[in-house]
């Protein structure tokens, strides 16, 4: 029995000095077969060729420069009988961590024929976290009357349970800080009906009567709108946006002649290419 006891523990001693043999065999020719690159496609068509359509793979899914431009929001909005054409677009240009950004937005005025506000902001963007952005760059303003120039600190990206987040710090020429937080969810209503809540809120460091704006929260926006995408790339929607001016803002507006509350009903497109 002794004997037998033996003869087991020799052969399951020899079965596992097999085994660990040509496990090692087996991971010393993967890690030579990875370190020369070599597939049947080698042997067919050529070591250097394969090298290079290897090398451009890598390129073009990798280290590729793409663009992106949308229009978010290109509308008419009813503004309590001033009716008023809003735009809101941005697109970029780069690499998977780097990128140039542009973004615009305004208000073209029917009653004035004039356009009561418009900026421009360049921005340099740098990816820092999987689903987020760190953005730098400038902002400027074409006011009617007055021009003003911002630089401008921000993070965009998408925030856990899919809110896209578009924050930004600003700082004039003059020294005013002010800052800016949009936010928008999509809700899925079928494949091609979707009904997107947005809210915009701005804030002001100090008072600038110059420009109406009072320290702390100075606006306060928030809509729905309910889109359909005849094509991914194509959809038109209508909604209901609310705009309230807060604290010293509103006295601003007040004295201005103006309502510090505003509802309109828009309609537009959304278009991205």
């Amino acid at each position: 029995m002794l004997r037998s006891m033996k003869n087991s523990l020799a052969l399951i001693s020899a079965f596992a000095v097999t085994i660990a043999g040509a496990q090692a065999f087996a991971q010393s020719e993967s890690s030579n077969d990875s370190q020369s690159g070599w597939s049947a496609a080698d042997e067919y068509w050529g070591g250097a060729e394969m090298a290079e359509a290897r090398r451009a793979v890598q390129k073009e899914h990798g280290a590729s420069k793409t663009y992106f431009v949308q229009g978010d929001r290109l509308e008419y909005r009813s503004n309590e009988g001033k009716p008023l054409f809003l735009w809101d677009a941005q697109g970029w240009w780069g690499g998977d961590r780097n990128k140039l950004w542009l973004k615009t937005e305004g208000e073209y005025s029917f009653d004035e024929n004039a356009f009561e506000e418009a900026e421009v902001q360049a921005l340099w963007s740098r990816a820092f976290a999987r689903y987020f952005d760190v953005q730098a760059g400038v902002r400027h303003d074409f006011a009617p009357g007055d021009d003003r120039t911002f630089g401008v600190l921000g993070i965009q990206g998408l925030a856990p349970y899919w809110f896209e987040i578009d924050a930004a710090l600003f700082v004039s020429g003059d020294g005013d800080v002010s800052a800016r937080i949009e936010a928008e969810y999509e809700l899925m209503l079928t494949q091609r009906l979707i009904l997107q809540p947005r809210t915009e809120l701005n804030f002001a460091v100090q008072d600038v009567a110059e420009y109406g704006a009072g320290s702390g929260l100075s606006t306060a926006e928030f809509g729905a709108r309910l889109r359909y995408e005849i094509k991914r790339e194509f959809a038109p929607y209508i909604g209901v946006d609310w705009t309230r001016s807060v604290g010293q803002t509103a006295n601003f507006v007040r004295a201005d002649g103006g309502d510090p509350s505003s509802v309109s009903f828009v309609a537009g497109l959304r278009l991205w290419f």
